[in-house]
């Protein structure tokens, strides 16, 4: 009988740390990628210029940068995948381009709010004649189910579990609340 029960126990054991290992489970949620597209797709429907980073200068025509240039070694300069594009993305982006050009006007009065979750909602109508509260109802619905597809596009492409849609909405509701001008 003692032969049988070293055996099974050490079985047991076994069993434990393969259970125990199979617990911990790490989603990674890349947020600092999904924030860069989204200041990127942002300003893109707002036609806003991106922002020169750091103090890079366009003019290399100095000797002492040929020089430098020469003399380095060579590198490979390879863009780490923040500019996120598919045909969906693109038909999104225009879209909504256009549709900025008619909402900018209820920003200006205020009658837009910029939610935490991402999507738009309508705020102060009381300056709004009838047409323009029913014309700004339809944008503000038509902006909010775009956004959410877009934002289903953009886990999709950086493959994000589709579970984060609202993470990634909230990400680009911090740009999305950036003043317009």
């Amino acid at each position: 009988m003692k032969m049988f029960q070293k055996p099974v126990w050490m079985a047991m054991v076994f069993a434990m740390i393969t259970l125990f290992a199979c617990v911990t489970i790490n989603i990674y949620f890349p947020a600092e990628k999904v924030e860069s597209v989204a200041g990127d797709i942002v300003n893109d429907i707002r036609g806003k210029k991106p922002e020169q980073k750091g103090n890079q200068s366009k003019n290399h025509k100095g000797f002492s940068f040929k020089v430098r240039f020469a003399l380095s070694p060579a590198s490979a300069w390879a863009e780490d995948v923040t500019t996120v594009s598919n045909p969906t993305i693109r038909a999104l982006k225009e879209k909504m381009k256009a549709r900025f050009q008619a909402l900018k006007p209820y920003y200006q009065k205020g009658s837009l709010n910029e939610g935490g979750d991402g999507y738009l909602s309508v705020a102060d109508t009381g300056g709004l004649n009838l047409k323009e509260k029913r014309d700004l109802n339809g944008l503000v619905d038509a902006e909010n189910s775009d956004r959410k597809t877009l934002y289903s596009e953009v886990a999709k492409a950086l493959k994000i579990d589709p579970g984060q849609v609202d993470r990634i909405a909230g990400i680009f509701a911090k740009e999305w609340q950036k003043p317009v001008r």
